[in-house]
């Protein structure tokens, strides 16, 4: 992300735990087939390290590098991949607009949940493939808030949603980014290009309660509630009202989530 960019979910206790729940099974299948020994990785993005850590056992002996754009960030990925004991991967921060690194530097370049917040989501491809090797592969991987779906009905749930577009928007980004991949891709001058798509689902009581849960305190304690008060979208009391619906939900026998993501997988 650039300077002038704002992140809208920030790294409050109930961000990471929906962040640390992700692992390469989960949330980079796609790409599991084209990892191989020995391969060199760029993981852009990498955030509290657990998928960058799955990655790196993956490709082991191959060197990893993980890329974060604040301090904070780069920490979380250190401390992660420090837990997994895996030294062969470097942290560093720095600008996907501007990848501090060679032409042809990586055989596999990831970015997970990372085009969706950034300003300029084509230069950024084009980043992404120049540090790539010829016959390399460049994997992203986006959600979709305007295809998220869920049972029943809620007020509460469309109104957060709604929100939550809206301000991210306003922080210089596109939360429906899954269905652009494929354009964002052709803007940038790559064709050789494989596209799919994936879903989280939430649907048993324990998986309810989590997902559920972990709304609700974002709505009441993170960036994102911070954001929505700070810019006047929402008072203390619509944010609680939002909280209890997600937590009620949660409770719905009936309850069900799904949240689409985009796939896109270039070959370079």
């Amino acid at each position: 992300m650039t300077g002038e960019h704002r992140y809208t979910h920030g790294h409050a206790e109930s961000v990471l735990r929906s962040h640390r729940w992700r692992t390469a099974d989960n949330s980079a299948a796609y790409l599991l087939p084209h990892l191989e020994p020995g391969q060199a990785l760029l993981d852009v993005g990498s955030g509290p390290g657990t998928i960058t850590a799955d990655l790196a056992e993956l490709v082991a002996p191959g060197p990893v590098t993980a890329l974060e754009h604040t301090a904070e960030a780069v920490e979380l990925t250190r401390a992660e991949l420090e837990r997994r004991g895996l030294q062969q991967v470097v942290v560093r921060r720095g600008d996907v607009h501007d990848l501090p690194f060679d032409d042809a530097s990586f055989d596999v370049v990831h970015a997970h949940q990372v085009l969706q917040h950034v300003a300029d989501p084509v230069r950024a491809l084009r980043e992404l493939a120049r540090v790539t090797r010829p016959g390399g592969v460049v994997a992203v991987r986006d959600s979709d808030y305007a295809a998220f779906v869920w049972h029943p009905v809620s007020p509460e749930l469309d109104r957060w949603l709604a929100l939550y577009r809206g301000l991210a928007r306003a922080n210089g980004g596109e939360p429906d980014a899954g269905r652009r991949l494929l354009a964002w891709a052709h803007s940038a001058g790559l064709d050789d290009v494989t596209v799919s798509s994936s879903t989280w689902t939430f649907a048993t009581p324990a998986d309810r309660a989590w997902w559920g849960g972990l709304w609700a305190d974002r709505l009441l304690d993170s960036a994102f509630g911070n954001q929505l008060l700070e810019t006047g979208r929402a008072t203390p009391t619509q944010l609680q009202e939002m909280a209890d619906g997600w937590r009620a939900w949660a409770d719905e026998p009936d309850g069900w989530f799904a949240v689409l993501h985009g796939e896109l997988l270039v070959r370079c």
